[in-house]
């Protein structure tokens, strides 16, 4: 090793889901919506690309002040109770760097979104994973020890598997001196969110984004919601690490995609339809999996290897997502694409489990 790699920060990276570049794929790997934006957000980047080109030479609003006010006329809060960032993952990120400082271990599952170590060991956070019972549910009771802190996404990923809300606050309950942060990038396709507790409990942050039922994985918007002193903290913390975190064209389409209600409840309905349709076949097919209750499956077959139906669907240009961990590498989660799309894939499974 050279010298100056003694001093380097050196960590085990995230590792996201495959982007192919072709075109002609069915792309089922990455949670992402399979239906465009919402149509007034075309309008608006129409008319921020006729109207504001100019604006481009200039800082965007630190503050995101347009964005943040329709997400807080949304969901009924005042615009200090709202926090926005570049994805969830940069507001999540953001909270472990405010929040979990202590010297005791923050909590999460053993089985999460896998950013949650990442940036533990990123920031030098202690940390203890939580085993998920045998039916991947989250055990309240191990939250209930002396901790730093505690996060966990609802509905789970990768397994969809949703906990309700009295479990929730039950949580909550028993960490009223540190901060709890359910990470709800999943809960607009099933259960009821977390939200209302904040105004209940001043250290619960409610984490959500528009990538995915909002169709906008590619603008990179995330935002959080608690009480007015945890926003300030979150605040003082991204202006002393980037004050200019979401730019122009963002400020434009964001608050584009929340008006248009309609739209949102439309597609949402047909994701959640189709993800129904799909658990019916894929059960036909032999396939086992918990009752989801976000836009992907999380699925085991009672005779075939996840990692060779992987590979055998990436063959055929159909990509899903494999995990090669402990508990979990004989399971393939499987986004909800189109009707279209998932037909294509359980004709696909009925040739290869023959």
């Amino acid at each position: 090793m050279r010298a100056w790699e003694e001093n380097v920060r050196k960590v085990i990276p995230y590792v996201p889901g495959e982007q192919p570049k072709q075109k002609d794929i069915i792309k089922l790997n990455t949670n992402e919506n399979p239906y465009p934006p919402a149509p007034g957000v075309q309008k608006a980047l129409e008319q921020f690309s006729a109207l504001s080109y100019d604006t481009l030479r200039k800082y965007p609003d630190p503050s995101a002040d347009v964005l943040v006010e329709s997400l807080a006329t949304y969901y009924h809060l005042e615009k200090d109770q709202v926090f926005v960032g570049v994805g969830s993952d940069d507001v999540l990120a953001m909270a472990f760097l405010t929040f979990f400082n202590s010297s005791r271990p923050i909590l999460f599952p053993d089985i999460t979104y896998s950013f949650y170590d990442v940036w533990a060991d990123l920031f030098h956070i202690p940390y203890e994973r939580q085993p998920l019972d045998e039916r991947f549910r989250i055990v309240k009771s191990d939250y209930y020890k002396k901790n730093g802190g505690v996060i966990f996404p609802n509905p789970n990923a990768p397994t969809g598997v949703l906990m309700e809300l009295d479990e929730i606050e039950d949580i909550i309950k028993h960490n009223q001196d540190v901060i709890v942060i359910v990470d709800e990038a999943y809960i607009d396709f099933g259960g009821t969110s977390a939200l209302p507790l904040i105004e209940k409990y001043d250290n619960l942050l409610i984490v959500q984004t528009f990538s995915k039922s909002r169709s906008m994985a590619g603008m990179r918007i995330g935002y959080a919601m608690g009480n007015k002193t945890l926003i300030k903290y979150l605040n003082d913390v991204k202006y002393s690490f980037n004050s200019y975190t979401m730019n122009q064209t963002v400020l434009a389409a964001g608050p584009a995609a929340i008006e248009d209600e309609a739209y949102f409840q439309g597609t949402r309905k047909k994701i959640i339809e189709t993800r129904e349709r799909v658990k019916k076949e894929l059960r036909e097919l032999g396939f086992a999996f918990e009752d989801s209750m976000s836009n992907f499956l999380f699925v085991t077959h009672e005779k075939y290897m996840a990692r060779d139906i992987f590979e055998a669907l990436k063959r055929s240009r159909i990509y899903v997502r494999y995990f090669n961990h402990p508990r979990i590498d004989n399971h393939l989660r499987i986004s909800i694409g189109t009707d279209e799309e998932m037909d294509c894939l359980i004709k696909f499974l009925k040739e290869y489990l023959k």
